[in-house]
């Protein structure tokens, strides 16, 4: 038997796909490319690291604080490590590659942190965000790679609108940096920094004005010291000036021109002088000084230098030195005074001594001085405030004053002095005071209490025995008058009218008896003299009664008495 072979089905045929392997590794390298984009752009966006050299590492991070360049990040903090003489910090900075060199040389470089000053207050924002440090860009050609941070943020940033100017001070008194400077009262720049001179005399300062008011500075501006607070008393009454707070409390400047000034605007760098106040900043130019020397005899004590020299009123000059000097032959230590006048300060007086005078400045003002001197001037140290004690010189015309030598051709000039009225008051209190030592106080007193002794016995005595018998008698003498007045006045005046009646009677009956009525008459006049007497003695005891014991004083005449004399026919014929 024939079997026939039946075909067995095949097993599918497996097709393999090579493509799903390519897709393994696919993702992988994405992600490789992905990561070499990211280097090769980090390495592209990645500026220059630098060192940054600080004091302090107060509010630095590494990893955390970031540096900025007008709110804008720029970099971060790499690493932060102490030098090793650990005398300052240094602080690595990785920078983002920019388009603008925050690497030049001249960048400078601050770490902002919260701060309180007289300024203000500052970097407020801090407190929330952190410290960063911010940068100023520099304007050098040249690249760094190590700089030396700022303790605190400079006054004047780059960019900002404006122009600097310097300033000479003799000190720099309650100034320093960021203290604001005024136009017109109005804050309108600061001082960005300050030096001493190289030779140690006075200080140099860098003054920044923001731009529009840059332009108010011209060449003949004046700048003073407008710190603290003016106080003046004068002849329009109590005056307070100041410029402000600030001022007063962290000092301050102000700037201005006089109001006739014309000059132009100052070019930026231009140098200034520092004056104390606004009066000295604004008086006019000195001009050339001319030196004085002069010489006191009495003590000087409340001049001091910078004292003001004044003429007739108008300060001309102030006082440079003060010297002792010994006088052998007297014993004496006079001072010698160094005075600077400039004559500039006289004004239109300066023209006619020109026209007057021949000579160079120096030949001319000793040929005004000494014509001054031939007619009284002297030179005086008088006293300019009573409450202080403050001296000042004054040039003024002395009455009477004894005839001084003047050397026209010394140099320095030498003018007299003399003592002022003060002191020749206090001379001649001291002289009055040493007669006044000299007069035995002590045996006038011992003898003024002997005699007030022996004066109280005589009124003890007086009271005791003189007075109770002056009382007596004038008891005696008051009764006596009233007797008088009651019994002999009376009789008298009835005497004296039967006299007249008499008369009378006897007129009318010898009318024509001429030796008869003469007769009468004279008697009439004797009783008249007799009551006038009589009424003079009454009138005297009424006023002294004490008469009758001691007498009267003095005998005065008796006057008249203005009662007419009466006539007779034969008389009036």
């Amino acid at each position: 038997m024939n079997q026939t072979l039946q075909p067995q089905p095949a097993e599918p045929a497996v097709s393999k796909n090579r493509w799903n392997a390519w897709l393994v590794w696919l993702l992988p390298a994405v992600a490789a490319l992905i990561g070499l984009s990211l280097v090769v752009h980090a390495w592209l966006g990645q500026g220059p690291e630098i060192t940054i050299n600080f004091k302090t590492a107060a509010g630095l991070e590494a990893g955390k604080t970031r540096v900025k360049y007008k709110d804008l990040t720029i970099g971060s903090v790499r690493s932060v490590r102490l030098a090793a003489d650990g005398s300052y910090v240094a602080v690595g900075v990785a920078l983002i590659k920019t388009d603008m060199d925050f690497n030049r040389a001249d960048t400078r470089f601050w770490v902002v942190r919260p701060r309180i000053s007289l300024a203000g207050i500052s970097g407020i924002d801090t407190l929330v965000s952190g410290s960063y440090i911010a940068v100023d860009t520099g304007k050098s050609e040249e690249t760094s790679k190590t700089f030396k941070g700022m303790e605190t943020a400079p006054n004047i940033v780059s960019g900002t609108p404006g122009r600097l100017f310097n300033l000479r001070a003799p000190d720099l008194g309650s100034l320093d940096i960021a203290s604001p400077i005024y136009y017109r009262r109005v804050e309108v720049g600061r001082v960005a920094s300050y030096r001493l001179d190289p030779d140690g005399k006075a200080v140099s300062m860098q003054l920044f004005i923001d731009a529009p008011y840059d332009k108010f500075v011209t060449l003949d501006s004046r700048f003073w010291n407008a710190s603290g607070v003016d106080v003046s008393l004068g002849a329009d009454g109590f005056q307070l000036k100041t410029q402000s707070i600030a001022a007063v409390i962290g000092g301050g400047l102000a700037f201005g021109a006089p109001d006739t000034s014309k000059a132009l605007s100052a070019p930026a760098n231009t140098t200034f002088r520092l004056s104390k106040d606004q009066e000295a900043a604004m008086a006019p130019a000195d001009g050339p000084a001319l030196p004085i020397q002069l010489r006191f005899e009495q003590s000087l004590r409340g001049l001091s230098l910078d004292a003001p020299v004044e003429f007739s009123g108008i300060i001309v000059g102030k006082v440079t030195s003060m010297e002792l000097d010994f006088d052998p032959v007297r014993g004496r230590f006079p001072t010698i005074v160094g005075v600077v006048v400039y004559p500039e300060r006289l004004g239109r007086v300066v023209g006619k001594i020109e026209k007057r005078y021949k000579g160079d400045l120096t030949e001319r003002s000793a040929q005004f001085l000494q014509a001054l001197v031939e007619k009284g001037m002297r030179a005086k140290a008088k006293s300019g405030n009573l409450l202080t004690g403050k001296l000042y010189i004054s040039f003024e015309a002395v009455p009477n004053a004894p005839k001084a030598s003047f050397d026209i051709a010394a140099r320095p000039l030498e003018i007299p002095t003399a003592r002022n009225d003060v002191d020749r008051i206090q001379e001649q209190a001291a002289s009055i005071v040493s007669k006044i030592d000299r007069i035995p106080l002590d045996d006038i007193g011992k003898k003024l209490d002997s005699s007030l002794g022996s004066l109280d016995k005589t009124l003890k005595q007086v009271r005791e025995t003189t007075l109770p018998e002056a009382n007596q008698a004038m008891r005696t003498l008051n009764s006596t008058l009233d007797q008088v007045d009651k019994k002999v006045l009376p009789e008298a005046t009835l005497t004296i009218k039967e006299a007249r009646d008499t008369v009378g009677a006897a007129k009318s009956i010898v009318a024509d008896d001429a030796p008869l009525q003469q007769n009468l008459n004279q008697t009439l006049i004797e009783l008249q003299r007799s009551a006038r007497s009589l009424r003079t003695l009454t009138d005297l005891l009424g006023r002294e009664p004490e008469a009758l014991i001691r007498g009267r004083a003095k005998l005065e005449p008796s006057t008249p008495s203005s009662s007419p004399v009466p006539k007779t026919p034969e008389t009036t014929r």
